[in-house]
């Protein structure tokens, strides 16, 4: 695991990795910007600035279908008016254009900020879809939502309430099956007695256009896990929760998603941490801690297949002012501690050697016949890699 400082002072991070596998960190609440990776996040060009003056929306979305990377920026902390900004060459430069949202169901027009980065869908008849996280701000009656557009980025058309008030700042991801997982922060609880560190979660089976079975994880925290009558400033039933990274890996037929969040029982945001599951967000059997000290708001990519950025995980999170940007790859998560919520699948368990958890996917040898299931622990996100697995596998239980 490396770790790097990108940006001082200021807030907000959304990391994304563009369709040439230029890795793009956007940070900013005073004015937005973005540094740039094209070595898969070993050095950094100088900062770029998008908007200035801007409030950062997140739900930073890369279009999978044309390469364009959209980010969303308020005038000031919202409610605010938004503005939609556009890159055609990996982040180099960008251009402000017309952003059209309809008003939802409640005659509300969604709020961006703060979300994680959005998603191009890549499966079932919605393939090409773009869908990131959005909010409705309101006194006692906030809620989560989510805005998608087919006309890759042109208008967009809210989804359905999140089903729990008090939420905000969520994050999406799409299982193989087409599947979208929703993790949402909730800081506002009706009832004293309903108050709860763990993260609320829903799905949904149309593109996101709606959001069902909503509950609470019995493993991830959402922020902080103190719920008590002690403050931290302000913090009391109303600024509980806190926004999480989170994202699947590109491993062909498999659905790992990576969590990040702080994993403290008090009331400090610190211990930044991440989690793995290897079903969907169904489970989350092994947490790693990244960084012991400040940890707030986090943002979690993964990177491309065939390109620099191939086996890294990337985590952009706030810390103490500074913007953070730590890399690994899925065998130094796997690393870390159980938490007693399932056990990691067989194809993933073979453990690799200590030098083997520090090195990217571009790296490690392609599998052989005769290996073991997943040659590509190492890789954490090689495809071809991790199909040969796949098939060994299948090889094996006729």
């Amino acid at each position: 695991m490396e770790m790097q400082s990108l940006f001082q002072g200021e807030r907000f991070p959304n990391v994304v990795v563009a369709t040439d596998g230029t890795v793009l960190a956007t940070w900013g609440a005073k004015s937005v910007r973005v540094r740039r990776s094209e070595d898969g996040g070993k050095t950094w060009g100088p900062p770029v600035t998008i908007a200035e003056p801007g409030f950062h929306g997140g739900g930073v979305i890369v279009d999978e279908t044309s390469g364009d990377i959209l980010v969303f920026v308020h005038d000031k902390h919202p409610p605010a008016p938004t503005h939609l900004w556009r890159s055609k060459d990996h982040g180099k430069t960008w251009k402000e254009e017309n952003l059209k949202i309809a008003e939802d169901v409640n005659g509300n027009i969604p709020q961006m900020h703060m979300a994680e980065h959005g998603i191009t869908l890549r499966h079932g008849e919605h393939k090409g879809r773009l869908l990131r996280p959005a909010r409705v701000y309101g006194k006692n009656n906030e809620y989560n939502t989510a805005i998608f557009s087919d006309d890759g980025g042109k208008t967009w058309q809210p989804s359905k309430p999140f089903p729990m008030k008090g939420t905000g700042e969520g994050a999406v991801a799409e299982l193989s099956n087409g599947h979208i997982y929703y993790s949402s922060r909730q800081h506002r609880f009706e009832k004293v007695a309903d108050f709860t560190h763990r993260r609320a979660f829903a799905w949904s089976r149309d593109g996101g256009e709606t959001w069902q079975e909503a509950g609470h994880d019995s493993v991830l925290p959402d922020g902080p896990r103190y719920r008590g009558d002690q403050r931290r400033g302000a913090n009391f039933n109303g600024h509980f929760g806190m926004m999480c990274g989170l994202t699947c890996l590109p491993v062909e037929d498999r659905d790992i998603l990576i969590y990040s969040n702080a994993d403290t029982p008090d009331h400090e945001r610190k211990r930044m941490t991440v989690w793995a599951s290897f079903d969907g967000g169904r489970s989350w059997p092994v947490k790693r801690l990244v960084h012991e000290g400040a940890g707030a708001y986090s943002s979690l990519t993964a990177g491309r297949p065939g390109t620099s950025s191939a086996g890294w995980i990337f985590l952009q999170f706030e810390s103490g002012g500074v913007a953070r940007m730590a890399r690994f790859n899925l065998a130094w998560l796997l690393g870390g501690e159980k938490t007693g919520n399932g056990e990691a699948p067989q194809w993933v368990k073979a453990a690799p050697t200590a030098a083997a958890a520090d090195k990217p996917s571009a790296d490690a040898a392609p599998a052989k016949a005769g290996q073991r299931p997943v040659a590509a622990v190492e890789t954490a996100g090689d495809p071809e890699v991790i199909k040969k697995g796949n098939q060994q596998e299948k090889e094996r239980k006729k």
